[in-house]
């Protein structure tokens, strides 16, 4: 097993979610193989940045929680960007501030780093509905809408073009070779929910070292909790028609054909095959089998539409994003609360 430490970088910004930073922070305290370290980094929010230093400072000496500014724009990007300047591990990890770790979540990403080859290992991400299960009407096959694993990804440890964000983890080595995530691209606080920043720079990423491995293992398990205002059709339209706009960027920053590459298998095979089982479960009476026909369609076309809408803004105003190094996080601009 590899015996990189791991840091484990929590990027917060509302005090609303402050239970569920709490059991993050607790599910990653237990973990079979422990953590370096955890980071909380605060997006622009005194007051949580203030609590949450009282609520770890008995951890300040021993350095196991550190509570951290976030050190450049508003967004989750810079978030992270500022804890992966901040962490002493050879290996950091992310986990979203809304989700907790399986007990032997870090151990299975360090498994995977016994391949000196592999620069990212994520996990398997599984939903917990606010309403205490899944709408009827809501796909699996779009559970990346509410930040989730979702149908069509192959099971298993798998090799993939890019592993998802809130539960992932990187060598790194592999910031130095590709620098770090880019900003305009993912969410900012209560702006429009985007996404893809993750996708961008595991494609980067594969562009500075060919040689590069990512994984995905299902077995490095994370629950992400669902609130109920993303259980309604409503924030699955403005999700999807977000997520065509994020599209158009990655595929401004580094190409269409690998922007898109996994979009066009996804688009061709898993999507044809969800319409057709929606639609069978409706001719059987099952509950919800139309409407999950119906929404993967809509999600199609919403994405679809967004897409034609960020490729037209890009063209005219430029790729609306910058790209932001570690080195330069790491040269004077980093924030410390505890």
């Amino acid at each position: 097993m590899s015996d990189l430490g791991i840091s484990v970088v929590i990027c917060v910004y509302t005090e609303d979610r402050w239970e569920d930073i709490l059991a993050a922070v607790s599910s990653v305290r237990a973990q079979s193989r422990p953590a370096l370290e955890t980071l909380l980094v605060v997006d622009h929010n005194r007051a949580l940045l203030d609590r949450l230093a009282e609520e770890y400072k008995e951890h300040r000496e021993s350095g196991e929680v550190r509570v951290l500014a976030n050190a450049g724009p508003r967004g989750l990007s810079a978030g992270r960007n500022t804890g992966i300047a901040a962490a002493r591990g050879g290996i950091i990890a992310f986990l979203d501030d809304d989700a907790v770790a399986e007990r032997d979540w870090l151990r299975r990403f360090a498994e995977g780093y016994e391949d000196p080859r592999v620069m990212a290992v994520g996990g398997r991400t599984m939903p917990v509905w606010a309403s205490g299960r899944r709408p009827a009407w809501f796909p699996e096959e779009f559970d990346w809408v509410v930040g989730c694993t979702y149908r069509g990804l192959p099971p298993g440890r798998v090799r993939v073009r890019n592993v998802l964000g809130g539960n992932a983890s990187f060598r790194r080595t592999a910031f130095d070779a590709a620098g770090g995530f880019a900003t305009g691209i993912g969410r900012d606080g209560d702006k429009r929910p985007l996404g893809c920043e993750e996708t961008e720079l595991c494609i980067r990423l594969t562009r500075a070292r060919p040689d590069a491995v990512l994984l995905i293992d299902d077995r490095a398990v994370i629950h992400h909790r669902v609130p109920e205002a993303r259980e309604h059709f409503r924030y699955f339209r403005t999700r999807t028609y977000a997520e065509g706009l994020s599209k158009a960027l990655v595929a401004r920053s580094v190409g269409a054909d690998k922007g898109l590459e996994s979009e066009r298998r996804y688009t061709t095979r898993v999507l044809p095959a969800g319409v057709a089982r929606g639609l069978r479960d409706a001719l059987l009476a099952r509950p919800g089998g139309a409407g999950r026909a119906g929404a993967i369609v809509a999600g199609v076309l919403t994405a679809a539409g967004g897409y034609v809408v960020g490729s037209v803004r890009a063209r005219r105003g430029g790729a609306g994003f910058s790209q932001v190094h570690v080195a330069r996080i790491a040269d004077g601009e980093g924030g410390r609360a505890g």
